[in-house]
């Protein structure tokens, strides 16, 4: 190939170099486009991308429920044997599919909520009805030395647990654990203003959460979505300090132009608290480019956490009617040894156990999650109610776990596609194609014309 004049290298140089430069502006251009533009969507204001998923969700919302049966009843009932159990799931129900209720807009850039409790079961994604019958904790005589310290009341109300026939176990229909049933012994005390009815989630179907105050983000978009109140408060009147702050989102959605370094926090009414997130991956999910963080929490109780230096288990007592209800991960995942040997049959597994959080970086939307959690029910020995008194130490008892989890729509992820990860893939590859190209050609011309020069010198 013939070497090219002076002139025609210069024009191809100059192209070069013009369109490199052009790759370069484009970047803060191209941010700009797109910062005002997810401005404009990711504020909750009626008519925007973000309010239409903030009414409702997206996608469907499901929680699995696997229930500890107890395989050795007469053993733990008869001589205080330590459990052995046996997860039995998943039994579905589909929640957190009505549109947020009493939508009211507020002062300084707020808006307030409540969100519908409801559980509808889902045959088609279970083992079996909600009539299966398990073998389970028996919650109302358990709860009585929690509940009732002195030994005069506590050998009062055994009358009443004799009477019924109640011991430390009980057969309950899958239906009748989470949602309520009427406990014999409580049914024949009849005090005035005390409720017989009992159940690991009682009640929940036909209530309500809330009132929810959070930040629209229109006067300010760094704070879009963060809760600034729960049930008309900023604190929650359970822990100590700083713990018991509402802190963060509800997790369905977080201000956007989230960074990998940043701490995402989000308050969740089921543990009674706020906890954080933080990032450990990416991930894509129908062709969106996700952030995935994790979560933890810390230690409260100075008698199961023997002062702090056990682990995995969080008492939520103060906020459940001081009932001695344990939250911790699905199978005492990183728990202490401890808590997890004194009871049979669990096998922690991080994959299947861990809590998980997926969320589009731009626009701070969670697509994808997972949140799985354990309740537990603390079991003491105690010498005045006879179930109990077979109890040798106490320890936490595991009833279930649940995975309540959701993957954004076909819809809505085909509109992210679109309007959101396309454009900034498609910028993105345009910056990179005109700075690779022009340099490219600026550098390759630059050394035919050195090879051309040098032809001439010689």
């Amino acid at each position: 190939m013939g070497c090219i004049s002076n002139y025609g290298f210069l024009v191809v140089a100059i192209i070069g170099a013009v369109l490199a430069i052009l790759g370069g502006v484009l970047i803060p251009v191209g941010d700009y486009i797109i910062e005002k533009a997810v401005k404009k969507e990711a504020v909750i204001v009626n008519g925007t991308a973000a309010y239409q998923n903030w009414i409702v969700p997206g996608s469907s919302v499901y929680r699995e429920f696997w229930i500890f049966h107890v395989l050795n009843p007469s053993e733990v009932i008869e001589e205080g044997a330590q459990p052995k159990l046996e997860q039995r799931g998943p039994y579905t129900y589909r929640v957190r599919y009505l549109p947020k209720e009493n939508i009211t807009e507020g002062e300084n850039g707020t808006i307030s909520y409540m969100l519908p409790n409801v559980a509808t079961f889902e045959p088609d994604m279970s083992v079996g009805t909600e009539n299966d019958t398990m073998t389970v904790l028996n919650l109302a005589v358990a709860a009585v030395p929690a509940l009732i310290k002195y030994g005069v009341v506590q050998s009062f109300i055994n009358i009443y647990i004799k009477r019924s026939n109640s011991h430390i176990l009980q057969n309950r229909t899958v239906k009748e654990l989470l949602w309520g049933y009427t406990d014999p012994f409580l049914d024949k005390i009849r005090i005035p203003g005390l409720n017989p009815i009992v159940g690991v989630f009682y009640p929940y179907n036909g209530t309500s959460d809330g009132p929810y105050n959070v930040y629209t983000g229109t006067e300010d978009i760094t704070k879009t979505a963060i809760i600034e109140s729960y049930k008309n408060k900023r604190t929650l009147s359970y822990w100590e300090g700083h713990c018991d702050m509402v802190n963060g989102t509800d997790g369905a959605s977080f201000p956007p132009f989230v960074k990998k370094n940043q701490v995402l926090r989000f308050f969740s009414s089921d543990i009674c608290r706020s906890i954080y997130g933080v990032f450990y991956g990416k991930q894509k999910v129908k062709g969106i480019t996700l952030y995935l963080g994790d979560n933890y929490c810390f230690c409260t109780d100075p008698v199961i956490s023997e002062n702090c230096t056990l682990a995995g288990v969080l008492d939520i007592s103060s906020c459940k009617a001081n009932l001695p209800v344990y939250i911790s991960l699905p199978h005492f995942l990183h728990a202490s040894e401890s808590i997890l040997h004194k009871v049979e049959g669990l096998s922690p597994n991080e994959k299947e156990h861990e809590t998980y959080l997926d969320i589009e970086p731009v626009t701070g939307f969670t697509l994808q999650f997972a949140k799985r959690l354990q309740v537990n029910l603390l079991v003491q020995p105690s010498t005045k109610i006879d179930p109990l008194k077979k109890v040798k130490e106490h320890y936490v008892f595991p009833l279930l776990w649940l995975n309540e989890s959701a993957v954004i729509g076909d819809e809505t992820a085909e509109m992210f596609r679109k309007k959101i990860s396309g454009q900034l893939e498609l910028l993105s590859m345009l910056q990179m194609g005109l700075m690779i190209g022009g340099s490219v050609m600026f550098v390759a011309f630059l050394g035919s014309h050195f090879i051309c020069r040098s032809k001439k010198l010689k």
